[in-house]
């Protein structure tokens, strides 16, 4: 039987290093600074007003996370009206796309940009965004990713469908990428919007889990994002990062907002975090 999470807003300032992470993904739901109509915004697209950055802005200072995965996001203009530079570094992919994705990292941190995972972008979708995170002593590979929608619980291996197949591909990818990060010895996280269920014997997670042991944050777990749902955006850990995930630490950051009309002004996902012990 899932549990339900509840919301549980968190005040807490960064801890020295060598002790406790707080990790996010939030996907931003078409967050960009361009105008109504702008030929890049699909037609039902609407841009967020002053107002809405703000809404959004007050929700990062609430989640109070060390690292955020971001997906769905126009860019450094749009990001640093959420995450403000004085507070946060952001570094997002190199795409030509609206949807670009991104990390961002606490001031005080100090991380390497690793290239970008140009072989998830096939088909105009998104590459993902690799930073390794210097943590005192440990280093933590971290890779952000917004995978294709349209799949969320149809059969992988038989499925015709065409989301399904181009889900299938990108699949390869990840699986690549953790089992590199497992053959070199590095603490990995994998997170971001994976537009998949996982539940059960889910061929995606399987086949990630081939190439390297995994914890996921979302095990077992309902979300309270806008009623009770399944989770698409998870959390995963590997190697020496498996066993410092908590993931009795996982939280969704539910918005205050309950009107279904305030998606298009906030976003139709809820930030999901999880808490890290890394060792001294």
């Amino acid at each position: 039987m899932r549990s339900i999470l509840v919301l549980l807003v968190l005040f807490l300032p960064l801890r020295a290093l060598g002790s406790e992470l707080k990790i996010a993904t939030w996907n931003l739901d078409w967050l960009t600074t361009r105008a109504a109509g702008d030929r890049g915004l699909p037609s039902d697209v609407t841009p967020r007003s002053d107002e809405d950055f703000a809404r959004l802005a007050q929700y990062a200072v609430e989640l109070n996370a060390d690292v955020i995965a971001i997906e769905e996001v126009d860019g450094l203009s749009a990001a640093t009206k959420v995450f403000p530079r004085d507070g946060y570094s952001v570094h997002m992919t190199r795409d030509h796309v609206v949807q670009r994705v991104g990390i961002v990292v606490r001031r005080g941190l100090r991380y390497d940009i690793n290239p970008d995972i140009t072989a998830l972008s096939t088909n105009h979708l998104r590459s993902g965004a690799d930073i390794t995170l210097h943590l005192g002593a440990s280093d933590l590979r971290i890779l952000a990713v917004h995978l294709k929608t349209g799949c969320r619980n149809q059969p992988l291996p038989t499925t015709h469908d065409r989301s399904c197949l181009e889900l299938r591909e990108q699949v390869p990818v990840v699986a690549e990428w953790i089992a590199a990060r497992q053959q070199d010895g590095t603490a990995f996280i994998v997170l971001g919007d994976f537009n998949r269920w996982m539940d059960g014997r889910d061929t995606l997670l399987s086949e990630l889990r081939r190439a390297a042991p995994l914890v996921r944050a979302t095990e077992g777990h309902s979300s309270p994002c806008w009623g009770a749902e399944n989770f698409i955006d998870h959390i995963l850990a590997g190697g020496s990062a498996a066993g410092w995930m908590r993931p009795e630490t996982l939280r969704v950051l539910t918005y205050r907002e309950t009107d279904g009309s305030m998606k298009d002004r906030l976003s139709d996902h809820c930030p999901v975090s999880v808490r890290l012990d890394i060792p001294d």
